[in-house]
């Protein structure tokens, strides 16, 4: 086994990984980055290979990448946008950047480039922080990093964790807001009003039209509060639940998989265990309601989560220790958790694909296009039976 990948039985399988960038466009995840424990190291993921997992029949397959590639690292904030994957921040083995990049996922040549030519004043360096989508642009919020002393404007932005006294430099947390704009390579810092969240670092945010969520994050403690952003007026709210709330949390992630239902799960609890519950937050009614599903045995914290196809979100790797005392745990499992009813079309595809076997005789009599949907949801089923009982991170 080398650091790229791995084979499970034919097939080859994304290497395990935590901190890293996971997008799904077109029917596949495409992850990048990200890092493995190796003995008592911690190994950044090779930086010019992106791996494509088909969300439909379970197979992998990666391709090398070329252009202006970004150094190894983990912790960077990932985001699509017209097709295109950015990332921006992260730490890599020189410490923490603020340099952002962008590959075309669509164009098969899989090509980086680095934006060098920005307008306006870019974030500090930093990792662990959020982006919301919204009108051509890339609006980041909070994180941890460093700053210098004459970079510290406002003590309600930014809570020093540690300072090193050489040439003034402050680690901490912040609740900045920084947009980038695609269309014009511009950087801006919007004025906020509002009740501003805590800074925070390993939060979740998902985006729902106009409006940006926040969910948790870790500053001097791990929570579970809830905060919305709307995008055109610059204006924070903080959302009261109505019901109870799951316990504190960070590196978890949350989902947008409906016009008004969020979906999170795990994370790295208040008591620093990993977490596999999973939770839907209705913003009309601003309920939470646990969601049971399958996946209960199989804690995950700085993982990945993707809408896929009929309201399915994809979790990818992650960890299943608490990384900052054990770092041995590392996934490289794709979980499906569904959050919405199926079609009766989805059903019957399922149904077939997990009955293979005994229908094989009337597979033939399927139209052609039926029948290409129908090999993947085999594969898929095929694989799935086969890791069955098998721990694969």
């Amino acid at each position: 086994m080398d650091v790229t990948g791995e084979p499970h039985g034919t097939e080859l399988v994304a290497r395990e990984r935590s901190g890293h960038t996971a997008l799904l466009e077109g029917g596949f995840l495409y992850v990048w980055g990200g890092y493995v424990a190796v003995g008592d190291d911690e190994v950044f993921l090779p930086s010019d290979e992106i791996w494509l997992y088909d969300t439909q029949s379970a197979l992998w397959q990666t391709h090398r990448m070329e252009g202006e590639i970004p150094p190894p690292m983990s912790g960077t904030c990932g985001s699509s946008l017209n097709g295109h994957m950015y990332i921006f921040g992260g730490c890599d083995d020189h410490g923490h950047t603020n340099q952002i990049y962008y590959v075309n996922l669509l164009d098969g040549k899989y090509t980086w480039r680095k934006v060098t030519n920005s307008k306006g004043l870019s974030p500090t360096p930093r990792d662990k922080l959020s982006c919301w989508v919204h009108d051509d642009r890339l609006i980041y919020f909070g994180g941890y990093g460093h700053k210098r002393l004459g970079e510290i404007n406002d003590s309600k932005s930014f809570i020093v964790d540690e300072a090193s006294w050489v040439e003034e430099v402050f680690w901490g947390w912040n609740n900045e807001v920084h947009v980038f704009d695609s269309r014009t390579n511009t950087w801006s810092e919007p004025p906020t009003q509002g009740i501003l969240p805590a800074p925070r670092a390993a939060h979740a945010s998902a985006t729902l039209g106009n409006k940006g969520y926040i969910c948790g994050g870790r500053v001097v403690t791990r929570r579970c509060d809830i905060h919305c952003l709307d995008l055109e007026s610059w204006t924070w709210t903080e959302v009261i639940p109505t019901s109870t709330i799951p316990i504190g949390r960070s590196w978890h992630t949350l989902t947008a998989v409906s016009d008004s239902t969020l979906f999170l799960f795990g994370g790295l609890s208040v008591n620093c265990e990993p977490l596999s519950d999973g939770w839907t937050f209705n913003i009309q009614t601003k309920e939470w309601k646990e969601l049971e599903h399958k996946h209960k045995n199989k804690p995950r914290l700085w993982h990945t989560a993707c809408l896929g196809k009929d309201s399915d979100v994809i979790v990818f790797g992650g960890s299943q220790d608490y990384i900052l005392l054990v770092d041995k745990g590392h996934c490289n499992d794709a979980l499906v958790f569904q959050t919405q009813p199926y079609s009766l079309q989805r059903l019957c595809e399922d149904c077939i694909g997990r009955n293979a076997r005994m229908l094989q005789t009337q597979l033939s009599l399927l139209p052609s296009k039926l029948m290409q949907i129908i090999q993947k949801r085999i594969s898929f089923f095929r694989i799935a039976k086969r890791k069955s009982g098998k721990r694969t991170g």
